[in-house]
């Protein structure tokens, strides 16, 4: 199925084969992020960060992910979905080999230098909008967000049985294992350009990862800076949110990693509930801007709630 340039269109199966080796690869992804959620708060304590040091190692990953992103939409553009993923996974493999042997709080710093490359649901992203039919290309990615429902369940609980039983080092290794799995699983079943041959690249085309004018070339289509302030906007208290509560879990409701497991479960559980059950049937009745208006309006009313969380029964 590989193809370049000219190469032949893949058949209707070829292509569910990669989309659904895609979603396997996004749901081991989510579920290595959320197995490090179980470590890096436990270790952050252990190595003597306060609530102040731990919101200062989780801007740095904040700061990597913003400067990555866009230089990985373009990466991705230039080398193909399978250069992005393999790019991705084996910096996941990296990260997690840092993380357990973080023994200073300098290293637990370090550890978090190769977010910067991180970009699997990105990549998948781009498969699936690449190889699924026009018709029906909104239903497949809304799968990718079951995916992340599955893997922040599976993630969260193992991460928290592992850690209780064996320890943070351990359960980072475990992260490094199934990163390279997934580099495994990326090198096995992803084609290298997913691109129809009609968007393919021109031999003479100028390819440059630093283009600011290739990166900022979809802010001129119509709608998408309105649509861009609005996610970044939205996506400061989301932010704030999972940066901090992992820590805020520890430190005001005291709880141990298999506790925090279970609470990161039921949020996965509740993740997939509202992308399974929820949001299609919103999307058929509603249009998107009113969907938007609803979403904010939620958040906010979430949002207020936890400020009110006085008993660790109210996290559920």
């Amino acid at each position: 199925m590989e193809r370049a340039g000219g190469g032949a269109e893949p058949s209707r199966a070829q292509r569910r084969t990669v989309i659904w080796a895609t979603y396997a690869i996004a749901t081991l992804d989510i579920t290595w992020m959320f197995l490090q959620f179980s470590v890096t708060p436990f270790l952050a304590k252990k190595l003597g960060f306060d609530t102040l040091w731990f919101g200062y190692l989780q801007t740095l990953v904040g700061v990597l992910q913003l400067i990555g992103n866009p230089l990985f939409g373009r990466f991705g553009d230039l080398f193909g979905a399978k250069a992005a993923l393999t790019l991705s996974c084996g910096a996941n493999v990296v990260f997690f080999l840092l993380l357990a042997s973080a023994e200073h709080p300098v290293m637990l710093f370090i550890h978090k230098l190769p977010t910067l490359f991180m970009h699997v649901l990105p990549a998948s992203q781009m498969v699936v909008t690449d190889l699924s039919e026009p018709d029906r290309r909104a239903d497949a990615l809304s799968k990718l967000g079951l995916c992340f429902g599955v893997g922040m369940l599976t993630g969260s609980t193992l991460g928290g049985h592992l850690n209780t039983l064996y320890g943070e080092k351990v359960t980072a290794c475990v992260g490094a294992v199934g990163g390279a799995f997934s580099l495994l699983l990326v090198r096995m079943f992803i084609p290298k350009n997913t691109k129809a041959p009609t968007k393919a690249k021109t031999e003479g085309e100028k390819k440059s990862l630093f283009s600011l004018g290739e990166i900022t070339r979809l802010l001129k289509y119509p709608g998408v800076v309105p649509t861009f302030i609005v996610k970044i906007v939205a996506g400061i208290p989301t932010g704030m949110f999972q940066s901090m509560f992992m820590i805020i879990a520890l430190d005001v409701f005291k709880l141990d990693p298999k506790e925090n497991g279970y609470l990161m479960a039921f949020f996965g559980i509740s993740q997939m509930f509202i992308q399974g059950a929820v949001v299609g049937r919103l999307t058929a009745r509603f249009k998107e801007p009113t969907l938007l208006l609803i979403s904010i309006v939620a958040s906010a009313a979430v949002g207020l709630g936890q400020a009110y969380m006085l008993h660790s029964g109210l996290l559920f």
